[in-house]
């Protein structure tokens, strides 16, 4: 396993792990990387409603002139932010290499760094504007079209979407949030995945709106971008084994299955989590690993992930009805997550009947709004053609 670049470069290049290449985290860095993928195919999305008229252009407000006070403010404190920790991880990398967590989410900074840095932006933000300063503030209103607001969405989805994530995991162990309220709403790890999916929606549902942008058409838009965002998201928690496997698998491998041998069970070797027993003569800092093997869910998930967006791929030009493409999504994604939760790793909940997780419950409301929701359209539909 890669629970951060260092032990990826040892793989391919022979170089000792936990050195300075250990700051990249391999689960971080698939989040961004889920991101951007993310971002790519919603603007291949948008792109083509744009040419074919589905999507018009929108109107904003845009100020020129005066003095921007709030990016100033912004800037500043942007700058003191990065400052702050910028200097101290120089003076002190090599606390910084071994727990870059703990330096990057604890107060420990430079007061000087944080100042400088600080003072810096803002002066450059004064420069780059001193042309607009001089000229007397003016608001008008400016056409564009919806792509055009692709980097604002993408952030918004990034930000909403993580707080989704992290709110829906610490809802998921309440005691840990209770023993150690500011550690956990401040580690980088425990993120749910339905938690991101609801808290960006939401995010980007508000940000929409505001925009003037329709949210059928925008619903389907983002299907395929959600599912390849899952996707490529789960490959950092297979490579980096950030505890998001599945349960012990204690059934000996088929015949049948001609795949290797991890695809079936694996131990995680190295994993993140430091979860499991001692490796034998490993004197790294990750060396655990899993005893008996499970079952690899995030592998899984992954494949099952780029079948449901080749599957919508096939269908967005197919389905004619607005809003059908992303009530698909939510069937086969409910679908996906409530058969894989058989195999994970979750704390189930007890409803009396049954006892699920909550990825399990939020899979089911999930599988039975899109279900509702494609019943809804088609009578619609179908109402609107009889009329005509």
């Amino acid at each position: 396993m890669y629970p951060d670049l260092s032990y990826l470069l040892h793989a391919l290049i022979g170089t000792n792990p936990d050195n300075g290449f250990s700051i990249i985290k391999t689960f971080g860095l698939f989040l961004a990387l889920s991101f951007l993928v993310s971002a790519y195919f919603l603007s291949i999305e948008l792109k083509r409603k744009e040419k074919e008229g589905v999507l018009s252009k929108i109107s904003i407000e845009e100020t020129t002139g005066g003095i921007p006070y709030p990016e100033f403010i912004m800037n500043g404190i942007l700058g003191f932010i990065l400052g702050f920790k910028l200097l101290y991880i120089l003076q002190n990398y090599s606390e910084f290499s071994k727990n870059a967590e703990s330096v990057l989410l604890s107060s420990k900074g430079s007061l000087f760094g944080g100042i400088l840095v600080s003072i810096a932006f803002v002066g450059y933000s004064i420069y780059s504007k001193r042309l607009s300063i001089s000229k007397p503030k003016e608001t008008k209103k400016t056409w564009i079209l919806p792509s055009q607001k692709l980097g604002d969405i993408t952030m918004m989805a990034a930000i909403s979407g993580i707080a989704g994530a992290k709110f829906f995991a610490l809802f998921e162990d309440p005691a840990a949030l209770f023993q150690d309220p500011i550690g956990q709403l401040l580690s980088g790890s425990g993120l749910a995945i339905y938690g991101g999916l609801i808290g960006g929606f939401l995010g980007v549902y508000w940000y929409i709106r505001k925009l003037g942008i329709p949210l059928v058409q925008m619903m389907d838009s983002v299907a395929i971008s959600l599912i390849m965002g899952y996707a490529v998201g789960r490959i950092g928690c297979q490579l980096s084994g950030d505890g998001d496997w599945g349960i012990v698998n204690t059934l000996a491998k088929p015949n049948w299955f001609i795949f290797p041998d991890w695809m079936w069970s694996y131990s995680y070797p190295h994993n993140v989590v430091n979860d499991g027993v001692t490796i034998d003569g490993c004197t790294w800092k990750y060396c655990k690993q899993l005893s008996p093997g499970v079952y690899p869910t995030p592998f899984y998930e992954t494949i099952m992930g780029f079948i449901i967006a080749i599957i919508l791929w096939v269908l967005r030009k197919r389905l004619k009805v607005a809003g059908m493409l992303f009530f698909v999504y939510m069937i086969l994604n409910g679908m996906e997550r409530f058969w894989i939760e058989k195999i994970r790793v979750n704390p189930k909940f007890d409803l009396g009947f049954v006892k699920w997780s909550q990825a399990e419950i939020i899979a089911v409301l999930v599988f039975i709004t899109g279900i509702i929701g494609l019943l809804v359209l088609y009578q619609k539909n179908k109402k609107t053609n009889l009329s005509d």
